[in-house]
């Protein structure tokens, strides 16, 4: 993919985090999230890619727009993969919470997973701990193997991991073995990339999410060096048909790196919405606005923080 590109992300990621952002803490998550695909939608317009959305907002019955199937972009360029989040942490935006982001991914055609919008178990690591750890393995093992790969004591260890239900069993196995907890109430992707950003304080992160998230934070550890596991887990039978039309057909299939993204020609951008583990939100001034972003490049491990200054008469329209 060209380099050039990465710039051209950016500012489709800055531009739905910027529209977002006026909603957050307003209590509104369907403006919010509107906001940012529409800004997303129209910054995409203007890029030269011939892209197709793998992973969006849902399937073309449930998302006006950036729906799977969608095709995007002046159809110009290379033909790529789009793996879109415009808004990661609807909930989070609308409460004012920490680690919203506007996240894109791009690879080239037929390299991304084509995942339903159903669950996915899986398990994250930083550079330190790839192949030490195992979906397959207990809580314990795991835990144990990135303590020593860290070489830090079991108590050391921090694990972050989505605050549902379906969790409890999972944070009394961690407890068990005497490690840290940081629960979040959202942020799937953030929590995911969490542990291969330096000083973010989290070691793994273990449980059940979105699969469409698993699927754009592999892309981001790709270019980070870590590792994502992950297995899908169906709700209902409809997800299961919906999977084998997208060419799925191992259901119980242990997901690696290489089946999420599988080359180095991939991509990822993402604009901080509210202040978060790895990037600062975005900040309204008296003449404009100002974003933190990340873009990263999985071919050459180049990882660039960008902050923006934007002017009024230039943000994009909410």
């Amino acid at each position: 993919m060209d380099r050039n590109l990465a710039l051209d992300f950016v500012r489709a990621t800055e531009a739905a985090a910027i529209s977002s952002a006026y909603w957050m803490g307003k209590g509104d998550e369907k403006s919010a999230d509107h906001a940012a695909v529409e800004a997303m939608r129209k910054a995409f317009s203007i890029i030269d890619m011939d892209g197709t959305i793998v992973i969006g907002e849902g399937e073309r019955d449930e998302a006006p727009m950036l729906y799977i199937g969608e095709r995007v972009g002046s159809g110009k360029g290379m033909k790529l993969d789009i793996a879109v989040d415009p808004l990661e942490g609807t909930t989070i935006t609308a409460r004012g919470d920490p680690n919203a982001m506007s996240v894109f991914a791009a690879a080239p055609a037929g390299t991304l997973l084509n995942a339903p919008d159903t669950y996915m178990d899986k398990l994250a690591v930083g550079r330190e701990c790839v192949g030490a750890v195992d979906l397959d393995a207990s809580v314990e093992e795991n835990l144990n193997a990135v303590a020593e790969k860290l070489g830090k004591e079991l108590e050391e260890v921090t694990v972050i991991i989505l605050d549902r239900d379906r969790h409890k069993e999972l944070i009394e196995d961690v407890r068990k073995c005497g490690c840290r907890i940081r629960l979040i109430r959202d942020g799937d992707i953030a929590g995911a990339l969490a542990p291969a950003i330096e000083d973010s304080g989290v070691d793994i992160l273990l449980g059940i999410g979105g699969a469409p998230e698993g699927v754009i934070a592999a892309v981001a550890l790709k270019c980070l060096g870590g590792e994502v596991q992950g297995r899908l887990k169906f709700r209902n039978e409809d997800e299961k048909q919906r999977a084998k039309k997208m060419g799925i057909t191992d259901f119980d299939k242990k997901l690696m790196m290489k089946d999420l993204v599988k080359n180095n020609e991939a991509m990822f951008a993402a604009t901080g919405v509210t202040d978060g583990t790895i990037l600062k939100g975005v900040q309204f001034l008296s003449d404009g606005a100002k974003t933190h972003s990340i873009v990263m490049r999985a071919k050459t491990k180049t990882v660039r923080l960008i902050e923006a200054h934007h002017k009024f008469e230039h943000l994009p329209d909410y």
